[in-house]
């Protein structure tokens, strides 16, 4: 049997909310065990540093312009991963002296294939001292450079599960956080992966600046429901070009913008955003050549009791979200990326010509040696 690589993996959301931390072991292939995981909680006043910082940064120019303080936000990001780190050590109660490797995504302030250039908050190099460990951050920039998309990430992982759970295929995992992607996953095992358009993050952008940051998301899909949509904003959203467009394809959050919608009530605003999420991940499924015999739903946006009915009705696919199965899907991203920092350290790919139009399978991510 070969041995199993004992890894963390740290994933900060675009809702901002804190850090996502997990422990499993693995070899980088099937042998899969989650050791645990835990919720790291952001104060208010870094949540609003994120957003505030991320709605400066358009395009790559910005990065330049606002690099004191990006500079001076990653260096505070970076600390508070490592207190996620040793929160995640205490509540699991294992010493740290186990632990072989720290997969580090950090907090996306800025993506873009066309500009191949991609930037999370996150120091890898910082995070390895402070911890005492070994670490792997930095995982799109070797896709970007060889003519991926550099997202989405966590289609091999996906595949993992797949594999664990015995699920009839085809079958897609919808991963619902600030982004919707999805990755398909046939008999042959091709994986086929893209961002579908919004998840989460103009829902709760919306209702963050109508109730002046008292409400951070719409829970459960309350106030979505107490709605209704108004076709012709959304039929604009849903003329955009990106939508028609083949995959693979990927998307920054701030491709989007809420102009549209602004004049609407706060329901009204909601339930039609809400319906573009729902749309725009059906839709998506006319890019597979079979349909799906189920959806696996993951991420945030799973809670959604509007996103979810409506995933369901209109698919007419049985759907579930992954909690089914005795996986917490809060924690699907941090497992992916243990995940992926053990596929990294062992030179195996973590991205894939049909999941981001990578020339060939590659591998990816910096790698620290803890001196």
């Amino acid at each position: 049997m070969k041995k199993l690589i004992t890894a963390i993996g740290l994933m900060s959301g675009t809702s901002c909310d804190g850090i996502d931390a997990s422990i499993i072991k693995s070899d980088g292939e099937s042998a899969f065990n989650l050791v645990g995981d835990c919720f790291f909680a952001y104060e208010e006043k870094i949540r609003i540093r994120i957003r505030k910082l991320k709605e400066k940064i358009d395009n790559v120019l910005d990065l330049e312009t606002n690099r004191n303080e990006i500079y001076d936000l990653e260096r505070e990001i970076t600390f508070l991963h490592f207190k996620a780190i040793n929160l995640l050590l205490e509540k699991l109660k294992i010493n740290k002296s186990i632990i072989d490797l720290v997969g580090l995504h950090g907090h996306t302030i800025f993506h873009s294939f066309n500009d191949k250039k991609t930037k999370q908050l996150g120091n890898g190099k910082a995070l390895s001292e402070l911890t005492g460990l070994d670490v792997i951050y930095d995982f799109r920039k070797n896709d970007l450079k060889n003519g991926g998309q550099g997202a989405p990430l966590v289609p091999i992982f996906h595949k993992l599960l797949k594999k664990k759970l015995e699920l009839d295929v085809p079958v897609v995992f919808i991963n619902i956080g600030g982004i919707s992607n999805l990755t398909y996953l046939d008999k042959n095992d091709d994986m086929i992966s893209f961002d579908s358009g919004p998840g989460n993050f103009l829902i709760d952008r919306m209702l963050q600046l109508k109730s002046k940051d008292k409400i951070q998301f719409d829970k459960n899909g309350k106030i979505a429901f107490n709605g209704r949509v108004d076709r012709n904003i959304l039929n604009s959203y849903l003329n955009d070009s990106y939508y028609g467009s083949l995959p693979p394809k990927s998307l920054d959050v701030n491709y989007f913008n809420l102009s549209a919608a602004r004049g609407l009530s706060v329901e009204n605003s909601i339930t039609t955003l809400s319906e573009l999420t729902v749309r725009t991940i059906v839709n998506s499924l006319n890019f597979f050549s079979k349909k799906p015999k189920q959806i696996i739903l993951c991420g945030g946006g799973r809670k959604n009791k509007y996103i979810y009915e409506g995933i369901k009705k209109i698919s007419n696919i049985s759907t579930h979200n992954i909690d089914k199965y005795k996986i917490n899907g809060d924690f699907i991203e941090s497992q992916a990326f243990a995940y992926l920092a053990i596929r990294s350290f062992k030179k195996k790919p973590i991205t894939f010509t049909k999941t981001t139009g990578v020339s060939k399978p590659m591998t990816g991510g910096r790698f620290i040696k803890f001196k």
